[in-house]
């Protein structure tokens, strides 16, 4: 079985989309399918056709000028596919190379499925572009009903999609792997160097520092909470357009700059209260890598603390858009954190059961039921 993996952000780049496709694609390898990835290429990468991946050009997305948009067009990725033949097509993206490869895929009559991942016409109001919020949806509703299956990571997020107009819309949800973020990680050489003295507590964002991820509202939180927990610290992971503004407004704060494998695995199990204001996240990787890492969370009801997370039972929930609810809660915990060590436990047990391994046999069985459906030959002994 042969699946053409379409995606416009893949490592090196650091976001949950690449490191989502990443993981997807590691599992199907070992799950024993062959993977033709198609991707833009990075700038300092060379270009790449060969069987098993295609490094299309690739231009800088306006608003993150550190991820990619893939060009190439569908006749090119037709040819492709006609000379080898995938079981399914999976688009990871909406732009320009997931769009060629959806049209490439009905020019062959593929399976095609999708993914609904970012939301974009939210982000849009965070660039000066209000006006497009309505057209950049209906692409996006466009595109995702061209497809067989629409993939999208929690309950809520199927519900609001198909409320407005999008079919065929099926849940997998999202994995993490609780070896690599665990408390045994932790570091008292790392937190030494944050200044840390003993168990003072140590506030942690990691994502993008950028308008549509409300980050403001981290520093906010930490101004009250350290007014009841002296001694704290606030660490940083990431950057982003806003990082050179933040840094010069709150020079008391940490910023580590981008962290990957295990050195960001250090930095989430070295820390002790994890802080997630976003309200424009249909998911939120970052959360579930908190939780595994034994960390109290703090996070407005939606997206993944909402799937995942029981107020009062393995983390600390507060009504979306509440903001003085979110550092009201946030200071509250910052300064309670012993006492709230069974928070911490409970969201460790949580992360464990949420194995990638799972999420990727549910997202092959809707691949296989998909490409059954339209015929694939190769799929008919499997089903069987």
């Amino acid at each position: 079985m042969r699946i053409a993996y379409v995606t416009e952000t893949y490592p090196p780049e650091l976001n949950g989309v690449a490191a989502t496709a990443a993981r997807t694609i590691e599992h199907l390898h070992l799950r024993g399918w062959k993977i033709d990835l198609v991707r833009p290429r990075q700038p300092h990468e060379t270009a790449l056709d060969t069987r098993d991946e295609l490094r299309t050009r690739g231009l800088a997305l306006p608003m993150y000028r550190d991820l990619r948009l893939g060009l190439a067009s569908s006749e090119r990725l037709a040819a492709r596919w006609e000379r080898q033949r995938p079981t399914v097509v999976h688009v990871a993206t909406e732009g320009p190379l997931g769009l060629a490869a959806v049209r490439a895929a009905h020019r062959l009559a593929l399976p095609v499925t999708s993914d609904f991942r970012t939301n974009f016409h939210w982000y849009i109001r965070h660039y000066g572009m209000p006006w497009a919020q309505t057209p950049v949806f209906a692409y996006l509703r466009y595109f995702h009903n061209r497809t067989d299956r629409c993939f999208v990571p929690t309950p809520a997020l199927k519900a609001q999609l198909e409320a407005t107009g999008f079919e065929r819309v099926e849940v997998v949800g999202r994995g993490v792997d609780s070896v690599r973020f665990s408390p045994q990680h932790r570091c008292a050489t790392l937190r030494a160097s944050w200044g840390v003295r003993g168990d003072e507590p140590v506030v942690l964002h990691v994502g993008r520092l950028a308008p549509e991820k409300n980050v403001r509202l981290v520093f906010e939180a930490f101004r009250m909470l350290v007014n009841r927990a002296r001694g704290a610290r606030l660490v940083l992971v990431g950057d982003g357009p806003q990082h050179d503004a933040l840094r010069a407004e709150f020079p008391e704060a940490i910023f580590a700059g981008r962290k990957s494998g295990s050195e960001l695995a250090r930095y989430y199990a070295s820390a002790d209260l994890f802080l997630f204001p976003s309200l424009t996240d249909t998911f939120g990787n970052v959360l579930l890598e908190a939780l595994s890492s034994g960390l109290l969370v703090v996070a407005y009801d939606m997206a993944a603390a909402n799937a995942h997370m029981s107020n009062g039972s393995n983390g600390l929930l507060v009504r979306p858009g509440d903001s003085h609810g979110f550092i009201a809660t946030a200071s509250a915990a910052g300064a309670q954190l012993r006492v709230l060590g069974h928070l911490r436990q409970a969201a460790r047990e949580t992360a464990m059961v949420l194995t990638w391994d799972h999420i990727v046999r549910r997202f092959e069985a809707s691949l296989l039921q998909v490409a059954h459906v339209r015929g694939a030959s190769d799929v008919q002994t499997v089903i069987a």
